[in-house]
């Protein structure tokens, strides 16, 4: 790998850029639908807002802005005279899960427009450009997490010409459709296939996030390069046995709907503890007909599944099933599967590994993301990589969520000499 000099930037400027994304961290956090907390979904009125401050902030940066045919936020800046130029995307997401934390997704669209502020070129006049052969592009993805439609991934999904017509039926808890909110967003559904990018306009796609788990944490290191993201499969499963009296019936004459789905939750703790690199979550449980007097005749329940590669994943649900099964077959119960997720593991690109380790320095770790992240559509149409800051104990999706203002510090520092590192390659 061809090397590059090491940023030339005064350490406050760092320490300056990582204090504005803290507090942009928490500007943004204010912008929610439930008071108290955290909550931002797509083609909401907060999507709006939150939209509108990161165009506000690409713009101070001399960027051209745009929002995309799906919502997403999107600043550009070329190199002098190469308007056309092939981009090199940095960002992440702005949506949230309910009751989110502050630096999920957020802080990696944050952490890009500051790599953007160190190692942007200006002219006399102060004009700003990219002082590489590529553009730079910061990328606010929109719908990362699914949490209004039930389907994730949907704005980098349309960014990889990936959107399918089905999608448009989906509908919140309040019964307004996907195209309907496209609409009311002031989006025109008829157009969204615009949002695409043709492989040949981008170099890559480079994203910082906060790690979603303990390793970094338990190790003491800050950052690190991540290999992969996992593969994951997800299942809604129905558990169907008899509703009778809880007091007439005896216990040789139950079929408890909910205690065979019960023992399965803790089938797929054990078999999944059991494998290398293999988290299996049931995360919903429902029982019906859901009275305290009644035997439970039904039960549905959900399971995600999640590995670093495919065919361990799958050999683990096949595992799962064998044992249900056995479950539903000794309490005279039925069950089904239905899949309503599949994705591939997503591999980062070895030159984009390398350097995102050469911009971390020193012996840098490398881990597989066990989370599910934008890269993982971008990954049909360019290269990825990503860069990984520590999460104290690991906790997300939860207010608690934490990272340091150190950490940032040397995370913008890393990726920004990522950037440095992968202009110095030869094309």
């Amino acid at each position: 790998m061809a090397l590059a000099t090491r940023l030339q930037v005064p350490p406050e400027l760092i320490a300056a850029a990582a204090r504005r994304v803290m507090a942009r961290c928490e500007e943004l956090a204010r912008v929610t639908s439930t008071p108290g907390s955290i909550t931002r979904v797509y083609l909401s009125p907060e999507h709006a807002r939150v939209n509108r401050l990161a165009a506000e902030w690409m713009r101070e940066l001399g960027m051209t802005t745009r929002q995309d045919a799906a919502g997403n936020q999107v600043g550009r800046l070329a190199p002098l005279g190469i308007p056309d130029a092939p981009a090199l995307l940095l960002g992440s997401h702005l949506d949230t899960v309910p009751d989110a934390g502050r630096f999920d997704g957020i802080i990696g669209v944050l952490m890009a427009l500051e790599v953007v502020r160190l190692v942007r070129r200006r002219d006399d006049d102060g004009v700003a450009s990219s002082p590489f052969p590529f553009a730079l592009e910061v990328i606010a993805f929109s719908d990362e997490e699914g949490t209004r439609f039930g389907k994730a991934l949907l704005g980098s999904s349309a960014v990889a010409g990936q959107w399918e017509a089905s999608w448009w039926d989906l509908a919140d808890e309040d019964g307004v459709t996907l195209r309907e909110a496209f609409r009311e967003f002031g989006l025109d559904p008829g157009r969204v296939g615009e949002a695409a990018r043709r492989p040949d306009e981008l170099v890559a796609y480079l994203e910082a996030h906060i790690e979603q788990g303990p390793e970094l944490h338990r190790s003491g290191q800050a950052l690190a390069a991540v290999s992969s993201i996992a593969s994951a499969r997800r299942f809604q499963l129905i558990v169907e046995g008899e509703a009778r009296h809880a007091g007439g019936t005896p216990y040789d004459m139950r079929r408890d709907a909910l205690l065979g789905a019960s023992e399965a939750a803790l089938a797929v703790e054990r078999i999944c503890r059991g494998e290398h690199h293999i988290v299996g979550t049931v995360g919903q449980l429902e029982a019906f007909p859901g009275a305290v007097n009644v035997v439970p005749g039904e039960a549905h329940f959900s399971l995600d599944l999640r590995g670093e590669f495919d065919d361990t994943r799958d050999h683990t649900w096949d595992e799962i099933a064998r044992e249900l099964d056995a479950i539903m077959g000794r309490r005279g119960l039925s069950w089904q599967a239905r899949e309503v997720h599949s994705a591939p593991a997503v591999f980062c690109a070895p030159l984009l590994q390398d350097v995102v380790r050469a911009g971390i320095g020193g012996e840098a770790p490398t881990l597989f993301s066990r989370a599910g992240h934008d890269a993982m559509s971008i990954g049909a149409i360019t290269d990825v990589g990503m860069l990984f800051l520590r999460n104290p104990d690991g906790i997300s999706h939860h207010p608690d969520e934490a990272v340091s203002g150190d950490d940032v510090a040397v995370g913008i520092q890393a990726l920004a000499e990522a950037v440095l590192h992968l202009a110095a390659e030869p094309r």
